[in-house]
This record gives structure tokens, sequence and C-alpha cells, in this order.
């Protein structure tokens, strides 16, 4: 027994059986018709059959349905700041958070493309409670991140995260993807909590904790969709924090969340990488040895490598126009789109719940806000 067994991924070891399980689940079925629609079942379930480790899954299955559901529902993905980074090296990813599945699928995507290693990824087990997603997880290379701890399992918990990134990084030569917050961001303001950085660092021995986070190689990562496939579905939690009341998820609220985020429209999406914090780190360590500050401090510069790089689209610039009355990116987007914006906008908010249109926009507008305030703190 592995201390990380509640956590990790499948072994290769355990990949054929795990897989020989799940051949006849409808999800299943409905995943292997969507990615190879003109191949016969008993084809894919011959080649599933002989499928015996995580890479082989990710490449022949994942890695084709990502590419099916590019083509579906988006106009291609664009991405910047790959050549910056070694083959056979590990990195810590650390990334802004959109979508469930797609973000770090289509990181993974880029990664092989570039002849770069793919990354083990943090997800919430709240998002895998069905059998057939966990075991789909798992054979994706996810780690699992425990939610609704008690205070002292969160500690506990935490430190195995921690300890297992470590190892990932150091021992496997893996890299690692983690959002730079719990959940995605559903406003549209892209901020690295303290606590996931906190959390990363609880595994260190270094006397320096910027000591310890030069050794991962961590690095800052964008991702922006042009439109966002979920947007309305996340009005219902920002309009119960506008009335300051608590939020409580449906039933399958999370799964439809995964589903909407895969089927749903995208158009353009654009990955950037940002550059490997060596520098910054260790000018970090020489501002101060205090480290709570040099959490700050570290966060900050995370915060400044994806706000500066985050690829705004015409839907940003319009829903800035729209929300401030104003004609100020007037040249960013054309009428037609402009119009096909306040067309989405009809059909998925409510005209009379002026705090749902609002943040709605808002939602759309901040990147654009965030940007601006991050060029006139330069």
């Amino acid at each position: 027994m592995s201390k990380f067994d509640a956590i990790r991924p499948f072994y290769d070891s355990e990949v054929n059986e795990a897989i020989v399980s799940s051949l006849n689940h409808p999800m299943m079925k409905a995943m292997m018709h969507f990615t190879f629609p003109d191949l016969p079942e008993d084809e894919w379930q011959k080649q599933l059959k002989h499928t015996h480790s995580i890479r082989d899954f990710q490449i022949n299955f994942v890695y084709q349905s990502i590419q099916r559901v590019l083509e579906k529902s988006s106009e291609g993905l664009t991405t910047s700041g790959f050549e910056k980074l070694e083959p056979n090296t590990s990195y810590l990813f650390i990334s802004n958070h959109r979508d469930i599945i797609l973000d770090t699928s289509l990181l993974n995507v880029s990664l092989h493309d570039n002849g770069l290693v793919m990354t083990a990824s943090a997800i919430g087990d709240n998002l895998v409670q069905k059998d057939f997603l966990l075991k789909l997880s798992k054979l994706n290379r996810n780690f699992l991140i425990q939610r609704g701890l008690s205070p002292r399992e969160l500690l506990q918990s935490s430190k195995l995260v921690s300890e297992y990134i470590y190892r990932l990084l150091s021992k496997e030569n893996r890299s690692v993807w983690v959002a730079q917050k719990e959940g995605r961001t559903k406003d549209g303001n892209d901020a690295t909590h303290q606590g996931v950085l906190k959390m990363i660092a609880m595994a260190s021995d270094e006397n320096n904790c910027m000591d310890y986070f030069k050794k991962l190689r961590v690095v800052p990562v964008s991702i922006s969709y042009e439109y966002d496939p979920t947007d309305a579905l996340k009005m219902p939690q920002l309009l119960a924090q506008a009335k300051d009341e608590v939020y409580k998820k449906e039933k399958n609220e999370d799964f439809v969340n995964l589903i909407s985020g895969i089927i749903g429209q995208k158009k353009r999406i654009h990955i950037h990488v940002g550059d490997i914090l060596e520098n910054e780190i260790e000018d970090i360590k020489n501002e101060t040895n205090i480290t709570n500050k040099q959490i700050q401090s570290l966060a900050q510069v995370i915060d400044n490598s994806i706000l500066h790089s985050y690829k705004l689209w015409p839907t940003n610039y319009i829903a800035f126009d729209i929300l401030n009355n104003s004609n100020e990116f007037s040249n960013e987007y054309s009428e037609k789109e402009k119009q096909l914006f306040e067309r989405r906008l009809e059909l998925r908010i409510d005209a009379d719940n002026e705090t749902m249109r609002q943040g709605f926009l808002a939602m759309y507008a901040n990147p654009v806000v965030n940007k601006l305030k991050y060029a006139n703190a330069k």
C-alpha cells in the first residue's frame, strides 16, 4: 500500500483492468462514438482491450477526443510560449481555471504536440463522485484534491498532496498542473490564492521556501476562451454571492458543468505558457525572508504573468463597452461580433434580472479591466 493510494492516478499495471471493466459503460460508449464515429464498436473495444498504460490511453483516445471537441465546438486552439520549455523536464504549471476538463486536457494536447512532458493534474474529488468518472480521471492521470474536510483533515490532506506533487516533479519527472485557486473562476477575475502556494510549500525541507519553489520550476499558464461554454451556468452562484447568500449546488450540477464545458461552443481558445519563474523567485528571496510576505509576492508574480499574457477576445471588449456604455474598444470588434454577443446575452440571461445581466457582462469584461490595471501599475 502506498501512502498516496487515496489520491493517486492508476499505475500502468492497473490501467487495463480499469479499461476492460468500463468497456460497456454508456459514457464510455458515448465518448468513443463521439471520438471515432466511423469506427465499428468492436474495433475501438479491441483497441482499448490492448491498452496497458496511461500514456497509450491518453495519446490514442483522450488526445483524439479533444481533437474532436475542438473540431466540433471551437474555431481552433492557438498557443504561445511552449518553445521556452525543455523536453524531458518536469514543470509545475500554475494556471488560471475556466473549465473543469478542458483546461488541463488542452494543455496536455499542447505539451504533447511540442514533444514535452504531459502533466498529472489536480482535480477536486467532488467532480468524480460517479464510479466511471473516477476511473476515467485516474486513467487520465488526475490526482484527487479532497473537498469538504474538517480543518484537521484538511491539514493532513494538504500535506499529502504537497508530498505527492513533490514526488511527481522530483522523483518521477512528471509535470504537474494546479489551478491558481480552488474551483473555476466564475467572474473573470483571475487571482492566485496564497493558500494554494502554502499547500505546495508544505513538503519543503528548505530553510527558505523560495529555494523550494525554484527547485519545482514554476511556470504560470493563462488560458482564455472567446466564449465560456458554461457562462450562463455560473450565474446562479454569482447571484447568490451578490445577495450575500450561501450557494448550494444542485445534485448533478458539477456533472452538467463538465458536459457543457466539453460540448458547448467556445469559438477561439488560446493557451500561453509564461516564463519559468527563476529570477523573480530569487528577487523575492533577496527582498524578504518572511515566509508570508514571500508567498504574497510569489502570488503577485504569478498573477502578473497570467494577466499580462491573457489573450483578450472581441467578446471581452464588447462586454466592457456594453457594461460601461462606451465605445472605448470599438476598434477591437466588428458590428457583427457585437450583435452575436448581444444575441447570446439575450438568449442566456433573463432581461429583467439586472444583477444577472451585470454579472454575465462582468465575467467577460473583467479580464479587460484587470489587464488595464496591470498595464497602469507597471
